[in-house]
């Protein structure tokens, strides 16, 4: 069995919940091709139970529309499963609000929390019901701009092989080069903003270019402050990512932003993943604007351990077969590619 399925002699349990329709079955199904076991929306009172008794990675699905759902008990459940030494991890999905509302209206389905009334309404009211697992997730995962695919690569980075950094307290590192005008990475928890640098935009030769080009990085590298930024940059990080691990974080993301996502913010990214890997982190890199360009038939990798965000989804929790024992329903998709442009 894969090492990182693992929680040290205890096998990995994950806890999948959030909104309705953001996509909470495909990261389930992602999970179970991974080797996880899968349960989907058991019991409440059943949930604790499955934990303790599981002798191989488990990944459970807990929804709001059970009669049974109680924030407060699944904290306080989780709480007394950290008591017998297992480690589960809370990952809340979501979308925004006009994304679900668009993706009910494609699909006709009608929110469980509001079967006769307003989508809005049940949204509005699940939102309510979540809103304590949603401040004690350790992992976020907005899907507003994720089509299942992306979604799927996203739960393989974060929990498929690899992704438990080995000497760093399982901590994992994911950098993100993106462009201001496009809205930042929600997921960061640090955005550093290299707008100021020289921009390679404005020389015809490089404009066609990205910073995974070497002329481009050069161009970049050749402004007089590019030096002490990224040395900032790296300082703070050695300053903060083992703290970060003492605290027990186990996801942490970096943004880099620049005008158009193509130029400064991939070179400076790409230069700090090398630095990272230099000093024993192992992180997963994605360039959010170069993968909208390449559009879902690339799959935004540019690399190895490289995804991206290129388009929008249907509601990847239905037209599907869910999870072994759910009864639920899958994915699907409508490409909608998004453009960033330098500026």
């Amino acid at each position: 069995m894969n090492v990182t399925a693992m929680t040290s002699d205890r096998p990995r349990l994950v806890l999948i919940t959030g909104l309705s329709g953001s996509g909470k079955l495909s990261i389930l199904h992602a999970l179970e091709d991974l080797g996880f076991e899968v349960v989907d929306n058991p019991p409440l009172g059943m949930v604790e139970a499955l934990a303790r008794e599981a002798r191989v990675p488990l990944a459970i699905g807990i929804h709001a529309r059970s009669q049974e759902f109680d924030a407060g008990e699944v904290l306080d459940m989780m709480g007394r499963l950290r008591g017998t030494g297992l480690k589960p991890e809370l990952v809340y999905a979501w979308a925004d609000e006009d994304v679900l509302l668009r993706r009910y209206t494609e699909t006709r389905r009608r929110h469980p929390l509001s079967p006769r009334g307003r989508v809005s309404d049940g949204i509005h009211l699940e939102e309510r019901l979540t809103a304590e697992l949603r401040e004690a997730a350790d992992l976020m995962l907005d899907t507003s701009a994720l089509p299942p695919a992306m979604l799927r690569g996203l739960v393989e980075r974060h929990f498929g092989g690899g992704s438990a950094v080995g000497g760093q307290g399982g901590l994992n590192v994911s950098l993100i080069s993106f462009a201001f005008p496009a809205g930042l990475p929600r997921e960061a928890d640090l955005v550093f903003d290299a707008r100021f640098l020289r921009n390679p935009h404005y020389d015809p030769i490089l404009r066609p270019r990205t910073g995974l080009d070497p002329e481009v990085g050069a161009y970049v590298e050749a402004d007089p402050d590019y030096a002490a930024f990224f040395a900032t940059i790296t300082n703070l990080l050695t300053l903060l990512l083992p703290r970060f691990v003492q605290e027990g974080k186990k996801y942490s993301t970096i943004a880099i932003g620049c005008t158009g996502g193509r130029h400064r913010s991939v070179h400076l990214v790409e230069k700090l993943a090398a630095y990272l890997t230099g000093t024993g982190w192992r992180p997963n890199v994605t360039h959010r604007e170069l993968a909208r360009e390449a559009g879902p038939g690339a799959g935004g990798h540019f690399s190895p351990q490289r995804d991206g965000f290129p388009t929008e989804p249907r509601d990847p929790d239905s037209d599907g077969p869910g999870p072994k024992g759910s009864g639920a329903n899958g994915g699907a998709m409508r490409p909608a590619p998004h453009r960033a442009q330098e500026a």
